[in-house]
């Protein structure tokens, strides 16, 4: 240990020993004030930064996303609505009868898509809160219920469908042969299947550069990582953690954040670097937001908490 080398220094160095004992330990402390503010600042959360409360009293909070501005939509699905949370703190509603959205994103033209639980649909809203369906089945059968949704630089996007059989549905059991991860082009076609071997996908997110995709499998309880192929397709899957989650995030030092018990943050080689905890019993999705993208915005049971960051969001999500 450091500490003890001075100590043996003076015992077998005479007269020498107490300079040395002085000098290796004003090399210790002085290096110590350095080292130290270093490893605090290696934190993906601000210097004394706190989880904080921002709003609550919603049935369930999901999928936030941030608009160009820095503005946070997130959805409070049972009560079928999509809310706002204004980069001045203030909170509207933007849209009542949502479909039952759950997790959502912004395109570059700033419309918001939206994963429509309610008739499992995938939506394109506009700006002025005009919802079209744009996905509602594949290979003619009705699909599981898309989760959550990521879009890429190009405009085409991926989303994830598991099936949780929902109170509200008129319908019977799932009528695909997969709980699937589909791709939907720039064209707006029709989706493709690009993955069908997870037990429960659920959360998603890419990198900004378009080339690499995460997608959690909840029921598995793992993330994966794929390559990103040029015609949608995916390649070269790897496990990434052995953690799943509801939703997903990234920020510009590629680390990526999971969800369930509070949010945990994984660096772009998989290591576990962070443990936000957030008190609730879960913890459901994650975006960054407000005008400078630095604040963490956390959708948590009733709760939508804000949680200040070193690290800024790339992206809608």
């Amino acid at each position: 240990m450091p500490y003890q080398m001075p100590i043996k220094m003076n015992i077998n160095n005479g007269r020498s020993g107490p300079f040395r004992c002085v000098y290796f330990w004003v090399v210790f402390m002085f290096a110590a004030l350095f080292i130290v503010p270093l490893h605090a600042q290696s934190s993906v959360v601000a210097p004394g930064a706190t989880v904080k409360l921002l709003s609550s009293g919603f049935e369930f909070t999901e999928g936030p996303a941030c608009d160009s501005d820095g503005n946070v939509y997130f959805t409070d699905q049972p009560n079928d609505r999509i809310l706002i949370w204004s980069v001045e703190g203030k909170l509207s509603t933007f849209m009542q009868g949502s479909g039952r959205s759950n997790g959502l994103s912004f395109d570059s033209l700033g419309n918001l898509w939206a994963c429509a639980d309610e008739k499992n649909e995938l939506w394109h809203i506009s700006p002025g809160g005009k919802p079209t369906v744009m996905v509602k089945e594949y290979n003619g059968k009705l699909l599981n219920g898309p989760n959550d949704v990521w879009i890429r630089p190009d405009g085409g996007l991926y989303f994830t469908d598991p099936f949780f059989k929902r109170e509200y549905w008129n319908r019977g059991e799932s009528e695909q042969d997969a709980k699937g991860v589909y791709y939907l082009g720039p064209d707006r076609e029709k989706p493709v299947r690009v993955a069908d071997d997870l037990i429960l996908p659920n959360g998603i997110i890419g990198t900004p550069d378009g080339k690499t995709l995460y997608v959690a499998d909840l029921g598995g309880q793992k993330t994966y990582r794929y390559a990103v192929q040029p015609d949608g397709t995916l390649s070269g899957k790897k496990l990434f953690c052995e953690m799943g989650s509801d939703g997903m995030t990234i920020d510009s030092e590629g680390n990526v954040y999971l969800t369930g018990r509070g949010v945990t943050v994984f660096d772009p080689s998989g290591k576990q670097i962070e443990q936000i905890m957030v008190d609730t019993m879960w913890t459901a999705n994650v975006c960054f937001g407000g005008k400078d993208r630095q604040t963490l915005f956390i959708t948590a049971m009733q709760n939508l908490f804000g949680l200040r960051m070193r690290v800024k969001g790339v992206g809608s999500q």
